[in-house]
């Protein structure tokens, strides 16, 4: 939607807008008005801006008429609106279409529907599969044409092509956002569906590819060479839709408006709620002068998916702004009209075309309803091939000998063609277990793969950096591959998931092979953070959260058994992965444990355990007793703590936090009281010394140890 030029600033800067008369006298004059109409300009900017964001609210809203108005107002007084400011309008545009026509918002068919292998964009047999970060598989056609923004199923962004030249839809290239972009270049095949594809459906491969070939002809421009190539292959192959697409295109680059209309028309009897045919059909209309039908079909297009990237840019850059009435859309096209005039034989000039667009008589809800099926009726027809390729209209009533979309016979696989081989995982050599495909295209089973970039951010098959996703940590299962392995495999995948419960249920186990993280002392309800960069100690915290237990145990190293006899079970709060692999966790401590066995597994080391209790006191003169200690060393606690360097105390308090209030039940909890353990963390004591106080179960016991080393600290803080 274009705006008029705004008026432009002189050289010098003054704001003037007109050209400077000449002398002295007068150029004093003109300076002087100058200033005027700089503020006048001024004005005249701020209410255009009010404008436009009251029209954006508006559409925000879903008031079209009142945003339209506000539109139009703003550029009748110049405002400089941009296409792509106008994606806030489009979608209330498509939204009161959708209601007008009684669309909603179930109006896309489900995807996927045109077979088993194939594509969520086209619906087309998935040629040159390109799985996606999301996990959803398109073929290549649909990515490097950007027919889509978003993702059919999930709505996640697509990565966009980078085309070094004007694409095939004529649209100038828009640079990656980025380095997350992935280049036409760059959209790389996927292995394992790519295989498939060719094993199962050879014929239907080669007729992608020859469609491929014809694609990349018209990307060229080479429009001759295409339609002689697309009449070639639909005389093999008449009911191929995508070819006839092609063809359409074809004859659309050479200016014959009317074939391609035809093809278009054919390809919309078939498939009547295929978003893009009626995007292509828009665009024919548009080259041909059609502006306002044009855009009906491109409102219709995106009442269809409203994802439809070309559609929705060619909305924003359109010439037609429809008249604002009391309806939700007026000034919207006649289709049967615009296939009389394209069908005629001469074409209506350019400006005629936006002359009767734009004085189109508004019409009655009786009369637009008659004009509704005569739009439609043009549908209702199919054509036939001719011998020359051209096509011709049938007469209704008459039904095709055989409807078929792209052959849907690529749904049906042959069960000697079925083989599990084709479904493992090149890393476990199993069957594939939550399979995830990288940017190279090789898929894994997810945690083979999440094991490889623990050690090397690099494919394990063709060596190329996966950085960029290690650092995105998405993982993405690839669906079709998922949903094939369900449909052909179910025992198999039964087996393999029994397989993979066992290992978790043995990796949950609390007292059993309890992963052990070899580094430094830990104590109940004392924060550890952790720095994790070894391979075998990102997948032990790996493991330890995929199971759900989120634990792991903490031992000092020891000289003669790797680790020592004690220790402390560890709970992750929180992890912060780094975008090379490492890790910053965010633990505490919780219950201490005593060592019974020692054991390895894939790297790390591993302990059966029991836990330690204290042992309460059930003597009401203990009691009493050890409540006097506790007091008595609560205090001297606080009192050296106290007297610390502020640089000390504060360094401590930024580690570990303040410390612990005094509690009133000494024997609440297994572990005793809390602040004990802060003051352990904080005091810089040998940690085999601290070792023994934490595997005590008396808390007299502790609290005297306890008491020893603040009398010989607070001793040297008096020297």
């Amino acid at each position: 939607m274009s705006s008029p030029a705004v008026a432009r600033s002189s050289p010098g800067g003054s704001g003037e807008v007109a050209p400077r008369p000449q002398g002295r006298g007068r150029f004093w004059e003109v300076g002087g008005g100058s200033g005027h109409r700089l503020e006048r300009a001024a004005a005249e900017s701020e209410r255009w801006e009010l404008l436009l964001r009251r029209g954006e609210l508006l559409a925000l809203g879903g008031h079209l008429k009142g945003a339209l108005e506000a539109y139009a107002a703003a550029l009748r007084r110049g405002a400089p609106v941009r296409p792509e400011c106008l994606g806030t309008l489009v979608d209330c545009l498509v939204f009161n279409y959708r209601l007008r026509h009684g669309l909603g918002w179930s109006a896309a068919p489900a995807a996927g529907s045109g077979g088993l292998l194939s594509c969520l964009g086209c619906r087309g047999f998935l040629s040159e599969p390109v799985t996606v970060p999301c996990g959803h598989s398109y073929c290549r056609r649909c990515l490097r044409r950007e027919l889509r923004a978003r993702c059919r199923l999930c709505r996640d962004r697509l990565p966009p092509a980078a085309a070094s030249a004007t694409d095939a839809e004529g649209t100038a290239p828009r640079p990656p956002p980025l380095a997350a972009a992935i280049a036409a270049s760059d959209f790389r095949t996927s292995v394992v569906l790519n295989h498939l594809a060719e094993k199962w459906f050879p014929g239907q491969r080669e007729r992608a590819r020859a469609a491929g070939r014809l694609g990349e002809l018209l990307h060229q421009g080479r429009y001759r060479e295409a339609l002689a190539a697309a009449c070639e292959a639909l005389r093999a192959e008449p009911r191929d839709l995508i070819l006839k697409i092609y063809r359409a295109e074809s004859y659309a680059g050479l200016q014959e408006f009317k074939a391609a209309i035809e093809d278009l028309n054919a390809v919309l009897f078939q498939l009547p709620d295929w978003p893009e045919v009626y995007y292509r059909k828009g665009k024919v209309l548009h080259d041909a002068g059609f502006l306002g039908d044009a855009l009906q079909l491109f409102l219709q297009c995106l009442a269809l998916d409203e994802d439809f990237a070309p559609a929705k840019l060619q909305v924003e850059k359109s010439e037609e702004i429809p008249e604002v009435t009391s309806e939700p859309v007026k000034g919207s096209l006649n289709r049967a009209q615009s296939a009389q005039s394209i069908n005629s034989t001469e074409m209506p000039a350019r400006e005629d075309c936006l002359k009767r667009v734009s004085s189109e008589p508004l019409l009655s809800v009786q009369e637009k309803g008659v004009l509704l099926k005569r739009k439609l009726s043009l549908l209702e027809q199919d054509v036939i091939v001719n011998e020359d390729g051209r096509n011709k209209l049938k007469k209704q009533g008459e039904t095709p000998s055989e409807v078929c979309m792209f052959s849907l016979a690529y749904g049906d696989i042959p069960e000697e063609l079925i083989d599990v081989s084709d479904f493992e995982c090149s890393l476990c050599m199993r069957l594939f277990f939550e399979p995830v495909t990288t940017p190279c295209g090789h898929s894994f089973c997810k945690n083979c793969l999440e094991r490889c970039l623990d050690h090397a951010p690099y494919c394990p098959l063709c060596k190329e950096s996966l950085k960029e996703y290690l650092a995105d940590r998405r993982y993405c299962v690839t669906q079709l591959l998922e949903e094939l392995i369900v449909k052909y495999l179910p025992d198999e995948l039964s087996e393999r998931k029994k397989i993979y419960d066992e290992e978790t249920a043995e990796l949950s186990h609390l007292t059993k092979s309890v992963p052990i993280f070899v580094c430094t002392m830990a104590y109940p309800t004392v924060p550890c953070p952790l720095h994790v960069f070894e391979p075998r100690y990102r997948l032990m915290i790996r493991r330890s959260i995929q199971t759900g237990t989120k634990q792991f145990g903490m031992c000092v190293s020891d000289t003669q058994n790797s680790f020592a006899d004690y220790g402390c079970m560890l709970q992750i709060r929180n992890v912060h992965f780094l975008p090379d692999g490492r890790s910053v966790v965010d633990t505490v401590g919780g219950k201490r444990f005593r060592v019974l066995k020692r054991g390895m597994k894939d790297g790390y080391c591993t302990a059966d355990i029991e836990y330690l209790e204290d042992v309460k006191v059930e003597n009401e003169d203990e009691i009493k007793n050890l409540r006097e200690l506790h007091d008595l060393v609560y205090s001297q606690a606080c009192s050296w703590f106290q007297n610390l360097r502020d640089r000390f105390r504060s360094q401590i308090l930024q580690h570990f936090g303040s410390m612990p209030e005094r509690e009133e039940n000494l024997q609440a909890t297994p572990n005793g009281p809390a602040w004990c353990w802060w003051l352990l963390a904080v005091l810089p004591v040998d940690p085999r010394y601290q070792l023994s106080v934490l595997s005590m179960k008396s808390l007299k016991e502790r609290l005297t140890k306890i008491q020893h080393i603040l009398t010989y600290f607070s001793r040297d803080q008096s020297k």
